[in-house]
């Protein structure tokens, strides 16, 4: 009997040390897979080709947006943040507070700012109808989410 209880506790013993370097193994990927999830703040929606014709018109310009959205259950300020295209047009955000799981649309013509909506006062198009790429960075540079359509550009 008691041959029979050792052999019973070194199987166990064994079983619990497996399981506990299965459990080891699997720890860092989850924990990886936690901190690459979303971004706090993530470009949610792009409207690169603004609806009917481009005749450079304020309506048509404003037709053209970008929308971001806040993850979080914190509002966040944008102060320093940057949007940019390929081609190096850069919007700045000033002193702009998103809600938290609010979303705010960047349009690029002319218009009043408001909690929801954000004019960049721009008389000329920004994003590429075929193809462009929106990059959100936050106000150390760091690149925060992208946004690519079309082909990519290199």
């Amino acid at each position: 009997m008691s041959s029979a209880s050792s052999s019973v506790r070194r199987i166990a013993a064994t079983v619990l040390a497996a399981g506990a370097v299965v459990g080891a193994a699997a720890l860092p990927a989850a924990a990886h897979d936690g901190h690459h999830q979303r971004p706090r703040v993530e470009i949610s929606r792009v409207q690169a080709d603004s609806p009917g014709r481009d005749d450079h018109s304020n309506r048509s310009l404003n037709n053209e947006w970008v929308e971001i959205t806040n993850t979080t259950r914190d509002a966040i300020n944008l102060r320093g943040w940057t949007l940019r295209d390929d081609d190096g047009n850069r919007y700045r955000f000033d002193n702009v507070r998103i809600a938290s799981r609010a979303t705010i649309r960047i349009h690029t013509g002319n218009g009043r700012d408001t909690r929801t909506d954000l004019f960049q006062d721009r008389r000329e198009y920004v994003w590429g109808n075929r193809a462009d790429t929106a990059t959100l960075r936050d106000d150390r540079g760091r690149t925060v989410d992208t946004e690519s359509w079309g082909r990519r550009h290199h």
